[in-house]
């Protein structure tokens, strides 16, 4: 069947891990306040996990418009009361232009979501990340991490070895991270690790806590 011809792209990868994902972030994710999706790519888990995780506020961002228009085509196409218009938002600036709106003024920034980012972008891109999260989390906010990881400088499975390879391929800045790495640079930003969750396909799920 033809796809429609509008501004939605498509990630099959999020068929396959929005079920698994949303387990996990219904076990850590704050009752309420709201939810901002770094790198939110295609949309398609902004529209997925909105209306699941309702009565929180859900935000999705990303830098690149095509995404930016991919979202706002598939939050037309799934509308949800909770879901809101994405923000162009890169974390390797100083200062992101949700801290210069009043988003939060009656709903406050409780967690900070990102999946599928920081192997895909250089180590400044999760350096920026952490520095944000920092920033604009409220006290005891979480960030929420997925992807592949290294654990001590190792890859856990053979695909992930032959994937961070070919992401170092296209280029030399991009790959699979050390979790020990993200840990220490999340802890420079007051942010503690929380919990580590195996995930299907050799990711993780890797929780953080913004300290009072």
């Amino acid at each position: 069947m033809n796809k429609p011809q509008d501004a939605r792209q498509y990630a099959p990868a999020t068929q396959r891990n929005r079920e698994p994902i949303l387990e996990i972030l219904t076990q850590v994710l704050p009752t309420d306040g709201s939810v901002l999706e770094i790198a939110s790519g295609t949309g398609e888990h902004a529209v997925y996990f909105a209306p699941r995780l309702s009565p929180r506020q859900w935000i999705p961002s990303d830098p690149n418009p095509l995404h930016c228009a991919s979202i706002a085509a598939w939050s037309k196409h799934l509308p949800s009361e909770n879901l809101q218009p994405p923000l162009e938002i890169d974390v390797r600036q100083p200062v992101w232009i949700v801290e210069k709106e009043a988003l939060f003024a009656t709903s406050p920034l409780t967690a900070i979501v990102n999946i599928n980012m920081i192997h895909i972008s250089p180590w400044t891109a999760c350096l920026g990340l952490m520095a944000g999260a920092s920033r604009i989390l409220s006290s005891g906010g979480i960030l929420y991490l997925y992807g592949p990881f290294k654990r001590d400088g190792k890859h856990t499975a053979p695909s992930n070895a032959a994937f961070d390879e070919s992401l170092r391929a296209q280029n030399p800045e991009w790959g699979v991270r050390n979790l020990e790495d993200v840990v220490t640079a999340a802890s420079r930003d007051n942010l503690s690790l929380v919990n580590v969750y195996q995930m299907p396909a050799n990711n993780l799920s890797v929780v953080f806590k913004k300290s009072c």
